[in-house]
């Protein structure tokens, strides 16, 4: 015991300022298909268009992710983790103008920030964990996305009532700059061993993409991420407007739907992953949980009107415990399959991916929309996806 308290208090400082840092810049993401049945008429466009707003800030996660490695080497990854505050706090502040372009051009910057957020942490918890904690330090980070999600849903919508959904948004930036500020006072401390020439070129950037594609065993992985984090992106992204379009839900309570479904996968992310340390093997949870996740999908289906309000909590709890919470066992199974010497590269390389799907999900989720004219439809189409890969993952072994 006299041991292991100077070990987690040496993990406490560094874990709670990567956790805040993961969470606001999630809820910078997270918040706008919150506020999207109140924006979109305002800016013009159908709520369900959200989607493709979604789709650019996931564009720009893309970028922001495979450009963070030479900026956290070159500038410390304390300073890029206020970088992606800031540049949240633009995104933000750039939507509550109310003018279309500029939205468009905010979920670019927005996407700029979530996107260098994971690898800037990773190495900071990678430097300050001690060994015997390192699984468990990570997946408490990692609950920063869906905590940022359970924010959204609980606090957003108070938010609007309050101050409108601009307000709203820059009440969010403004969050967004006060934890930059905090952070400094750290810096020294992590932001240390930094090389002025490591490379910042778009070449090294893309360095971890052709890494992943030229490993057989993370290439496959690939295709998992592509399909869950699609599924998990449009279960975010259209939850709310599912409830209160078709269920004619209010605007409150539809949030407090989503906050079980991200507490859920808060749960879930941390609880997956003991199953998958103690119980399972890796590759056989993910396949689980494809199947978990395609289920709940498909049972969207068979939501009614007439479902009790505890129903919906249940369900979107079902659904967020198992498409949010794949993660964390999936960046083990990654570092696990990395090469010697690569974990960060390859969880980079693979991440490109992840964002990948995202980014194709919800177009291709609203061009379902139209063509069924169904929520339910489009989500079960995913979710015979997931159904897929999960059968595959569990059926198969890595090449």
């Amino acid at each position: 015991m006299n041991e292991a308290s100077p070990s987690l208090r040496s993990v406490a400082l560094p874990l709670a300022a990567t956790l805040a840092v993961q969470t606001l810049v999630a809820l910078a993401v997270y918040s706008t298909p919150v506020m999207a049945p109140v924006a979109a008429p305002a800016l013009g466009v159908a709520p369900s268009a959200i989607g493709y707003f979604v789709a650019i800030v996931y564009f720009g996660s893309m970028l922001g992710t495979v450009a963070s490695g030479g900026w956290v080497a070159r500038f410390g990854a304390i300073r890029v983790s206020q970088l992606a505050l800031l540049l949240s706090l633009v995104g933000l502040a750039l939507g509550a103008s109310g003018w279309l372009p500029l939205v468009l051009i905010g979920a670019v910057v927005i996407g700029l920030g979530y996107g260098p957020a994971t690898p800037a942490s990773s190495q900071i918890l990678l430097r300050a964990s001690p060994p015997g904690l390192v699984a468990l330090t990570f997946s408490v980070k990692q609950t920063g996305v869906p905590l940022g999600g359970v924010i959204a849903g609980l606090a957003v919508p108070a938010m609007i009532l309050a101050w409108g959904w601009q307000g709203a948004a820059l009440a969010i930036g403004i969050a967004c700059l006060g934890l930059a500020l905090a952070i400094e006072a750290v810096r020294a401390r992590y932001d240390r061993d930094l090389n002025p020439r490591a490379p910042v070129s778009l070449r090294s950037a893309f360095a971890p993409v052709g890494l992943v594609l030229r490993t057989p065993r993370l290439r496959d992985m690939t295709l998992t991420s592509f399909v869950y984090g699609g599924v998990q992106i449009t279960l975010v992204s259209y939850l709310v407007i599912f409830l209160t379009q078709s269920f004619a839900m209010s605007l409150v309570l539809a949030g407090l739907v989503m906050a079980a479904s991200q507490v859920a996968s808060v749960l879930g992310r941390i609880g997956w992953g003991v199953v998958a340390d103690r119980l399972l093997k890796r590759r056989t949870m993910l396949g689980l949980l494809g199947l978990g996740m395609g289920l709940s999908a498909l049972a969207t289906l068979a939501a009614t009107p007439a479902w009790p309000v505890w129903l919906l909590f249940v369900y979107a709890a079902a659904f967020g415990a198992t498409a949010v919470g794949w993660n964390g066992v999936y960046l083990a199974e990654v570092a696990h399959l990395a090469p010697p010497g690569q974990i960060g590269a390859a969880t980079g390389g693979c991440l490109f991916f992840t964002f990948l799907g995202v980014v194709v999900a919800p177009p291709l989720f609203h061009l379902a929309l139209i063509l069924s004219g169904s929520y339910a439809a489009a989500y079960a189409a995913f979710g015979a996806a997931s159904l897929a890969i999960g059968a595959r993952l569990l059926l198969t072994r890595p090449s």
